[in-house]
């Protein structure tokens, strides 16, 4: 086929790749505007962008796809089919309508479950047993259009980054054996009484509170992992836990009950089992107890 590839993020790689290696032709990619990052503030490209280029295939960066201009040159390239992958701008009805198939979409969870753009982690804090990736053909409703092809896998205890590039792969490949199935697939329309939205991670969440429950906080410490990373303070200095087990001990909420590091929560406890110090990188909990001693009793903020 004949398709035009819109997405910005690393999640969005793995399909641009599979649909290259699939032997499609990819008449053009779109994604992001390059960013300023980085202590020169240089202007970088996104990683689909970058992909994209390492393929010599044409890169587009429009600001607005609603621009006359934009939308002119989209729809002059003829394609079959546009695949969507977190690109992150809005597409108005003439994008969404202009190719043959329409535009379709690699959401990252069990559709109509966590419709929005933070669907793994919202999955994870919300304590889901199984998520997945949902193939679906693009309307103007936020992650409602039909549905053409799901897939799915168990959270287990899982991190959000672990689920990241596990359902990123999953999606490649789902996204290249709906296209070979297209003309025999019938597309199931969502079942709206059943969704949920998936809010964007505010930074705010990421503070432990060490009230909540046990089982909680070590939920949001995977669906925190790796980014923002949930946190607590100690003598001032910001902590980072990005993997922690859950102990069957009680104390005063945020209280340090022995010398491993186990905290208690307003139920239960959780023992860090991997954290990362204010810039510093990320270790074992155990290594980071040799240089720095932290004695049962003490309180976390």
């Amino acid at each position: 086929m004949r398709i035009i590839f819109m997405g910005t993020p690393d999640f969005s790689v793995p399909t641009l790749k599979a649909l290259h290696e699939a032997g499609h032709e990819i008449a053009a990619v779109y994604s992001q505007p390059p960013r300023r990052a980085g202590r020169g503030k240089k202007e970088r490209p996104s990683p689909v962008h970058a992909a994209a280029l390492e393929m010599g295939v044409e890169v587009r960066t429009p600001h607005s796809m609603r621009d006359p201009e934009a939308e002119a040159a989209f729809l002059a390239l003829e394609a079959d089919v546009a695949v969507v992958v977190a690109y992150g701008l809005i597409l108005p009805t003439p994008i969404l309508e202009g190719p043959e198939l329409g535009c379709l979409n690699v959401h990252a969870s069990l559709l109509p479950r966590w419709r929005g753009a933070a669907p793994i982690q919202r999955a994870i804090l919300a304590g889901d047993k199984m998520t997945g990736i949902t193939i679906m053909q693009m309307e103007r409703g936020l992650d409602t259009g039909p549905m053409l092809a799901t897939a799915s896998v168990p959270v287990d205890r899982k991190t959000s980054g672990e689920l990241h590039d596990e359902l990123a792969e999953i999606g490649a490949r789902l996204m290249v054996e709906t296209l070979e199935q297209i003309a025999s697939l019938q597309a199931q329309e969502q079942d709206s009484l059943n969704a949920t939205y998936a809010a964007k991670i505010d930074k705010a969440e990421a503070r432990i509170d060490w009230h909540k429950p046990a089982e909680q906080i070590e939920r949001e410490i995977r669906a925190f992992a790796p980014f923002p990373g949930s946190w607590f303070e100690l003598e001032g200095e910001r902590i980072k836990i990005l993997r922690a087990d859950v102990i069957g001990l009680n104390g005063a909420p945020g209280t340090v009950l022995d010398d491993e590091l186990t905290i208690a929560c307003g139920h239960g406890a959780i023992r860090p089992v991997r954290i990362q110090p204010a810039g510093k990188s990320a270790m074992q909990t155990e290594d980071f107890l040799r240089g720095k001693k932290i004695s049962a009793g003490a309180v976390l903020r």
